[in-house]
């Protein structure tokens, strides 16, 4: 998280979860069909959030926002999208590798749970948190990644 600003972070725990919540939901019948199924969530997801934005910002400012704030707006919040590589790949190699779609799934949901399990822990250091408090951080973003391989389980 090397000069991750506050909408970064956010962006790319979020990335993390919008990802998870896919691989634990989908149907897909290959580890293909789920890729591009994450990868065009977390696009529309991207896309709504910096539309949103824009609109706000006209609704909130009275007037249309600058061509610069538009293009500010569309060259940032990628960590919704990029965030969710490790995971992917991790699903790609193991399908790779010849495991079973649901094992490969549910390895990249653990993937995606120790990545929200440091970020959690980072948000913490950076806050300036003690152990037993970037502990409690380090769970509590976690737990999102807990309930989708409990998703998993459950629909599956």
């Amino acid at each position: 998280m090397a000069g991750a600003t506050e909408e970064s972070t956010a962006a790319g725990i979020y990335g993390v979860i919008v990802s998870a919540a896919v691989m634990a939901s989908s149907h897909a019948g290959s580890a293909t069909a789920l890729v591009v199924a994450v990868a065009v969530t977390l696009i529309v997801y991207w896309s709504a959030e910096r539309y949103a934005r824009l609109v706000a910002e006209r609704i909130h400012e009275g007037h249309r926002p600058a061509w610069r704030q538009v293009g500010q707006q569309l060259t940032t919040g990628w960590e919704i999208v990029t965030a969710s590589a490790l995971p992917v790949a991790v699903l790609v190699v193991l399908r790779l590798m010849g495991i079973d779609l649901y094992l490969a799934v549910i390895w990249a949901l653990v993937c995606s749970t120790l990545l929200l399990c440091l970020a959690g822990w980072d948000v913490g250091r950076r806050g300036q948190l003690t152990g037993p408090e970037r502990l409690a951080s380090a769970a509590a973003t976690g737990m999102f990644g807990v309930m989708m391989i409990l998703l998993k389980v459950v629909l599956h």
